[in-house]
């Protein structure tokens, strides 16, 4: 075989080789373009307190916006599919001042609540924020407990400040898979004592489903929702970015519960761009929404919820 290549050859390789590296370029671009360089997002404090108040809902006495910052970014936990790094790089980013910038942004673009983990670095922070930077926001505490212990998380919730408080998805998940529905019910108790709204969070249907059938005072649900339209959507476990396995018997279910639902993992750890993550689950029934935001996504996050929210939705049940 000669050692040389014919003219028709080399170009025949060559123009392939330039198409698998277009397709290539093609993925990353289409990657980027979920953040345009050069595309600014922000907003002026005043242009945002000339703005229309963002749209609220009700959870027992409170009035809350129906777009919420969750807390996993900012406790520098990702689900990462198999990028090891990740969190780490969380971790690395979200300095103390870098929370209080993003909190302030959501405060100022009219957000009033977070929903953030129940730790001494979160504590820590909320307390530092409401001191130093007069934070107003409400904090919608997500508390572990077991089944030897239910209070310690709650009562750290409610000694500093939190608005409400609900049981971790993945404890409600597995105390449902082990009927230990009771265990529920003494954490709603807990929280009812303590005189704040009560939830239950949940990946799997079942536990809304479990809890509506035992009639437990459930105040709201924390329930995962997303289309599973990208491409590491399951199934379980072979995948750590799906916690909405089965979103059309959640939007089934869901539509027959006249609880306040708040949906999260809306965006699938980041795969659906916002507009089709929103759009899906505030249509399919959330009345608010659960978002990890980076700072530099706060502004553009709130101008898209307020374009869906404002456009005339149709959807199974009535908002709360």
């Amino acid at each position: 075989m000669s050692a040389k290549l014919d003219r028709r050859s080399f170009f025949s390789r060559s123009a392939a080789a330039s198409a698998g590296a277009a397709l290539a370029f093609n993925f990353e671009e289409k990657a980027l373009l979920a953040h345009p360089a050069g595309h600014s997002e922000t907003m002026t404090t005043a242009a945002v307190a000339a703005a229309e108040p963002f749209p609220t809902g009700k959870i027992g006495n409170l009035t809350l916006t129906r777009l919420m910052c969750g807390g996993n970014l900012t406790s520098g936990f990702a689900h990462s599919r198999d990028l090891i790094y990740v969190s780490a790089l969380l971790q690395k980013y979200f300095t103390d001042e870098k929370i209080f910038e993003t909190w302030r942004l959501c405060e100022a673009h009219g957000l009033n609540a977070m929903v953030l983990r129940v730790d001494d670095q979160v504590i820590r922070l909320v307390n530092t924020y409401r001191k130093q930077h007069g934070g107003k926001f409400h904090w919608l505490a997500q508390c572990k407990l077991t089944e030897a212990d239910i209070t310690v998380d709650i009562a750290k919730a409610v000694d500093n400040g939190a608005a409400a408080a609900y049981v971790h998805g993945g404890v409600a998940d597995s105390l449902v898979e082990k009927n230990r529905i009771d265990v529920l019910e003494k954490a709603l108790e807990t929280i009812h004592k303590a005189g704040l709204p009560a939830g239950i969070g949940a990946h799997a249907v079942n536990v809304p489903i479990a809890c509506e059938e035992a009639a437990l005072p459930v105040d709201f649900y924390m329930k995962t929702i997303n289309s599973k339209s990208y491409w590491s959507a399951g199934p379980m476990p072979r995948f750590d970015s799906v916690w909405a396995e089965t979103p059309e018997i959640t939007i089934e279910f869901m539509s027959r519960v006249t609880r306040p639902w708040i949906g999260y993992k809306v965006l699938g750890a980041g795969a659906i761009r916002p507009r089709e993550g929103f759009q899906y689950a505030f249509e399919n029934g959330c009345d608010f929404i659960c978002v990890g935001m980076f700072d530099f996504q706060v502004a553009k996050d709130v101008r898209i919820a307020r374009q869906i929210l404002g456009a005339g939705l149709k959807r199974p049940r009535p908002w709360a």
